[in-house]
Formats: structure tokens, C-alpha cells, sequence
């Protein structure tokens, strides 16, 4: 069974930064792309980042390029968010997710994953 469980999260100043991780078990390397969201309380769940795992190849969502960076590590099937120049509207829960099925479903898509991680908090002060 495959499992998804995050950690990194915390709170920090406006201007600072946190990573997480995504640490996968159990068929981790069938992936065909991972993906970070966040839901903020009172809004819907979105798309941060992604990363296809065969091409290595990632996608952001505009309100964080140039200040997260998404990255995996094969060997030690975890996913990272490096997460830089926080600010006080990237407070969220984060939750990792992953997709073992190929699909045209866009990257930003929650359907297009079929694994969760249970999420971890990340709280910006101003």
C-alpha cells in the first residue's frame, strides 16, 4: 500500500523559508508525477508544483515561481518543497500527492492523483 507522509511544516517570519518533504513507501517507484497543494482555511484546495518523474520536468503555479522549488530524490523516493521569501498568504495545510496513472488531466487537477499524503502546516506571521 502506498503510503505519503509529509513533515517540514512550522511557522515562520514573512521573508523566510521552510522545506518539506514528502517521503513515499510502498510502490513509491511507479510514480508518474508528484505534486504539492495547499488549502489555506476557508478556500479550496490548489495546485503549488509538480514534477513528472520520468523527464524530471516541473510546473508552478504563478503565485509561487521564483520562490518554491520542487525537487525529487529518486533514491530516497522523497519529494521536496523548498520554500523561499514566505509570505503571510502561503499559510496553509500542504499535502503531497502523487499519481500512478498516465494521464492528459492537468497537473493542477486533484483528480489527477490517486495518492495523498495527510498534510502538514505551514503558518506565515506577518
Amino acid at each position: 500500500q502506498v503510503q505519503l507522509v509529509e513533515s517540514g511544516g512550522g511557522s515562520v517570519q514573512a521573508g523566510g523559508s521552510l522545506r518539506l518533504s514528502c517521503a513515499a513507501s510502498g510502490g513509491a517507484k511507479s510514480f508518474y508525477s508528484m505534486a504539492w497543494f495547499r488549502q489555506a482555511p476557508g478556500k479550496e484546495r490548489a495546485g503549488v508544483a509538480s514534477v513528472f518523474t520520468n523527464s524530471g520536468a516541473t510546473t508552478y503555479a504563478d503565485s509561487v515561481k521564483g520562490r518554491f522549488a520542487v525537487s525529487r530524490d529518486s533514491a530516497k523516493n522523497t519529494l521536496y518543497l523548498q520554500m523561499q521569501s514566505l509570505k503571510p498568504e502561503d499559510t496553509a495545510t500542504y499535502y503531497c500527492a502523487a499519481s500512478t496513472v498516465q494521464s492528459v488531466v492537468n497537473w493542477s487537477s486533484e483528480s489527477k492523483y490517486n495518492y495523498w499524503g495527510q498534510g502538514t502546516q505551514v503558518t506565515v506571521s506577518s
